[in-house]
């Protein structure tokens, strides 16, 4: 018996075998069409800090399934699914635990099924309008396929007293302004995580991912900054930082420092104040990393489009109904480019999704023209198009829904202090801080971290707690200035679904320059 799961017992022998019963459940199974499975084992390890003291550090380690059985009666088809965590006094029994699951998922489905043919009988045009949920099956590979992770330091194997000392000695950096920080958090984290999707056809996918993540949070007065850093990299990112094209971050020790000196600043500055009318903004790619996530990622997100989340996420202005989108429609300047693409490094690169399909970088708006959704296999079916690899779930036990990957406003030929330098009167917004978003996001408010005032081309007053307010597709059409400087940000949070699935992903893009509102806070 395991006294726990690691990622090696995911052997080609088992991955074999589960092939084999997806296979044989709609061979031998009056009704059921496809069958695919999601398998992940994790291992991690972490520590923090709190107020310059430890206050925790340890390892784990996990297994999950998750199983959907796509069943047709009366010329319907319908989803069922299945999901479980798996403990490592089960692993020995996992192959009768997916017996059990399929019969589960492929009950539900057949459920599913029959009750969707007789609520079309029974409410005429209505039960029409219900979708019928055939695939539209991909070019899925026809050979096993294995994604490796990249690091330089295993996070399997690396110490645990590494990152405990890691954290401390950072945290102690806070010690240099005596009682200015009232109050301080480091935690640091590393782990590896193995994927194994297959279905009934006989695929098989192996993704290997590797991900650190240390986030610094300090206090002073009433101001408060967070950071994170992380990557899909190894521990070493926490000794040597991130320098690679779209990707920069300092060492943990010296974004500690950074903070400390971002909060000691904002601290004695004053409240940012709120503008009249638009004012020329200026905005950093770390601002426009929370833009972009929600004013272009979430409502390119096709689940959202077609009203299946609508209940408890919203839904989006981008499409109001099969007839009445957005697409082809100019939403935004000439200047303006928008995409999400799985091959771009960080938290949001992957090779396949979570339905085995190959992720495809899909353009959303080129050249100001709206122009497409992220999707799966089930809404490229409803709405149209190619599947382009964007179903994704936090953990197999729970059902995907359609997530970002890397979700960027495009690059542009501007130099970014030509952006600044050439406004007479404006203000520069650097760095996210929280958002507040209309239901369709047809409009927003997000607060920067710093707001400077910017006078005759120099940033002159720095303020706290202000941000921007504008008509998403007003501040869209209004860009006359896209920077050079393309950069990618993580965003570990991102929440989504019922129940609520937090994802990590990527988010970025260059500086931007347009109109708005200046908000200030109270």
């Amino acid at each position: 018996m395991a006294e726990r799961i690691e990622i090696t017992m995911l052997t080609d022998e088992l991955k074999a075998d589960i092939v084999s019963l997806l296979a044989e459940s709609t061979k031998v199974t009056h009704g059921a069409v496809f069958a695919d499975l999601r398998l992940t084992v994790g291992q991690g390890k972490g520590a923090a800090a709190e107020n310059m003291a430890l206050r925790g550090a340890g390892e784990d380690y996990g297994m999950a399934v998750g199983i959907r059985v796509i069943a047709e009666t009366n010329a319907i088809h319908a989803p069922g699914y299945d999901g479980r965590s798996v403990g490592a006094e089960e692993f020995e029994h996992l192959r009768e635990i997916i017996r059990e699951m399929l019969a589960k998922a492929l009950a539900r489905a057949q459920a599913n099924a029959d009750e969707k043919f007789l609520t079309k009988l029974r409410y005429g045009a209505l039960g029409q309008s219900l979708w019928d949920m055939q695939l539209r099956y991909p070019e899925w590979p026809k050979e096993p396929r294995v994604v490796l992770a990249q690091y330089a330091e295993d996070p399997v194997t690396h110490p645990l007293e590494h990152l405990k000392d890691l954290v401390q000695n950072a945290a102690l950096l806070f010690k240099e302004s005596g009682r200015a920080i009232r109050y301080s958090f480091i935690g640091a984290g590393t782990g590896m995580t193995r994927e194994f999707y297959a279905n009934s056809f006989g695929v098989s996918i192996t993704q290997d991912f590797a991900l650190s993540q240390a986030v610094v949070y300090a206090a002073s007065g009433d101001t408060a900054v967070v950071d994170v850093l992380g990557h899909q990299r190894g521990p070493e990112i926490f000794t040597h930082g991130i320098d690679e094209p779209y990707i920069k971050f300092p060492a943990l020790d010296n974004l500690a420092r950074k903070i400390r000196e971002d909060v000691l600043a904002l601290a004695k500055a004053p409240t940012c104040p709120t503008t009249e009318k638009e004012v020329v903004v200026v905005s950093d790619p770390h601002y426009n990393t929370l833009l972009v996530h929600e004013i272009v990622g979430h409502p390119t997100e096709l689940d959202r489009g077609l009203k299946m989340e609508t209940a408890y996420a919203g839904r989006t202005w981008l499409l109001k109904d099969m007839k009445n989108t957005m697409v082809g429609q100019r939403i935004g300047s000439p200047l303006l480019n928008a995409y999400s693409d799985p091959a771009l490094p960080g938290y949001g690169q992957y090779r396949y999704d979570h339905e085995g399909v190959r992720g495809r970088r899909v353009d959303h708006i080129v050249k100001g023209v709206f122009t497409g959704f992220m999707n799966s296999l089930q809404t490229s079916t409803i709405f149209g198009g190619e599947p382009n690899g964007h179903w994704k779930a936090t953990s197999p036990e729970l059902v995907p829904l359609i997530r970002m990957s890397n979700t960027v406003f495009g690059q542009g030929d501007d130099d970014p202090k030509d952006l600044v330098g050439d406004v007479e009167d404006g203000y520069y917004l650097e760095g996210h801080a929280i958002p507040s978003i209309s239901e369709s996001r047809e409009n927003f408010r997000i607060s920067a971290r710093k707001v400077w005032k910017i006078e005759k081309g120099e940033l002159t007053t720095l303020y706290k707690k202000g941000g921007m307010m504008a008509d998403s597709r007003d501040y869209f059409m209004a860009v006359d200035g896209v920077g050079t400087d393309f950069r990618l940000y993580p965003i570990p949070n991102c929440g989504k679904g019922q129940p609520m699935q937090v994802k990590k992903l990527g988010n970025g893009g260059p500086t931007l320059r347009s109109r708005a509102k200046i908000t200030g806070g109270a």
